[in-house]
């Protein structure tokens, strides 16, 4: 079993899969910094208490990557603060039958929306930057792979990190990783294919690090 640091688990009230993606090992044995990049599920679900602890984390951007149907049922607690962008990940209508053991697909045939919401990470303003979806899994999964490939996190802490969201398929993120390898040459060259610019790359590496 590979020994590492794993993320934070924050305890945000009701909250299900909410963490600080600092501390995790890079590849030049280094760990990402705590505090700038948190990754959670449907912020709908926070009670009072939660909201007031995402506050007092020093979050100033939160990336919503739901689809516009969802956070019309769910709506954001935020949304309306300047904190908040929303920033739908997929295609309103899938052109792809999705997987249940691969991300590669979505990375594939969202290349546009990924780019966008990748450079709202590269954009934020100084302080923490929150990453959430409907379960925290699937579509957040995807965008803090790579931005944490960006900045060098180990493949093994990566899946690592992603198999501690419930309902984690095992072997998804190995896959999909292999996949950006095979057909891209890599994450840093899967983003420039779909239109993410080097300053924002270079932007998302020095926030982790």
């Amino acid at each position: 079993m590979t020994n590492f640091p794993a993320a934070v688990v924050l305890d945000w009230p009701d909250c299900r899969n909410a963490r600080d993606l600092g501390g995790l090992p890079t590849t030049d044995g280094g760990v990402t910094r705590e505090g700038v990049l948190y990754r959670a599920d449907g912020l709908f679900r926070l009670t009072p208490p939660g909201i007031a602890a995402v506050r007092a984390a020093g979050i100033t951007r939160i990336v919503d990557l739901r689809w516009p149907w969802e956070c019309e049922r769910h709506p954001n607690p935020f949304a309306g603060d300047p904190i908040y962008m929303h920033v739908p990940l997929l295609e309103d209508e899938l052109s792809y039958d999705p997987p249940h053991d691969s991300y590669g697909p979505m990375l594939d045939h969202n290349g546009d929306r990924i780019a966008r919401a990748f450079c709202a990470l590269a954009t934020a303003p100084p302080g923490g930057t929150l990453i959430h979806c409907h379960g925290g899994r699937d579509r957040t999964g995807g965008l803090t792979a790579l931005a944490l490939a960006v900045a060098g996190v180990t493949p093994a802490a990566i899946c690592a990190d992603y198999d501690r969201s419930p309902e984690a398929v095992p072997g998804a993120m190995a896959r999909t990783l292999n996949h950006v390898d095979v057909l891209y040459g890599g994450p840093v060259p899967y983003l420039r294919q779909i239109g993410v610019p080097s300053n924002a790359i270079e932007a998302v590496h020095r926030r982790l690090r």
